[in-house]
């Protein structure tokens, strides 16, 4: 699992992946009490459910497109109000970061953006073993990594759309059930998604998104 979809710079990658952690990390309970730092605030439990959050962050087009969904099992006006301003805009082709999908969904190697992370004493992962296999990492966060999120974001406003968009990522995550295993089972419903081949770039599904969307707007206006 070495591949990357994109040759990316894993400065920005830990400074994306630390924003997405402070707007997603949750309390340390008593199971992890003992391995936690000692300055954690929060913890992102296991590598699937960060990987699936950062595919919404990455994907501006298939986050709209769940915003479409619940807007037609919900209908409300907010959730089709975001898709559109994502679609109408050229976000999805200027803020995709291509992922590869793996047999567990998309990935991407977190070792290099997590290891500026810990270097810096901005997030720690603990990772729990048997002697054949990891079972799982868990991703803390740090009082200082948590400063350092929210100035960034204060001290450089190109940040400002990450600090925001992963606000949004983190509650669609949350009405979906916020583990690893919901949310991939989530976006394998997507068909370009499953259909993807294993170790091939995931595609953009811009389009089809822009068809839905047209659709739902022609509808209603119909029924206004």
């Amino acid at each position: 699992m070495g591949t990357t979809a994109s040759d990316g710079d894993p400065f920005f990658d830990a400074v994306r992946l630390l924003l997405l952690l402070d707007a997603a990390v949750t309390d340390i309970d008593l199971r992890e009490a003992n391995t936690a730092p000692t300055d954690a605030v929060g913890v992102v439990r296991t590598q699937t459910l960060l990987q699936k959050l950062d595919f919404w962050l990455r994907y501006p087009d298939y986050l709209a497109d769940e915003l479409l969904t619940e807007y037609e099992k919900s209908g409300e006006q907010v959730l089709l109000r975001l898709a559109t301003q994502i679609l109408d805009s050229d976000e999805p082709e200027l803020r995709q970061i291509p992922m590869l999908r793996f047999k567990f969904g998309a990935y991407e190697p977190l070792d290099m953006p997590m290891s500026v992370l810990s270097v810096a004493g901005l997030a720690v992962v603990r990772s729990s073993r048997t002697d054949q296999r990891v079972r799982h990492h868990d991703y803390f966060l740090t009082t200082r990594g948590r400063q350092t999120a929210r100035s960034c974001i204060q001290d450089f406003p190109a940040l400002a759309w990450y600090g925001q968009r992963t606000r949004l990522v983190v509650a669609l995550a949350q009405g979906t059930g916020m583990t690893g295993t919901a949310l991939r089972r989530r976006q394998y419903l997507q068909r370009d998604y499953a259909g993807t081949g294993l170790n091939e770039e995931i595609a953009s599904i811009a389009e089809r998104a822009r068809q839905r969307l047209a659709a739902l707007q022609s509808t209603t206006a119909a029924q206004a």
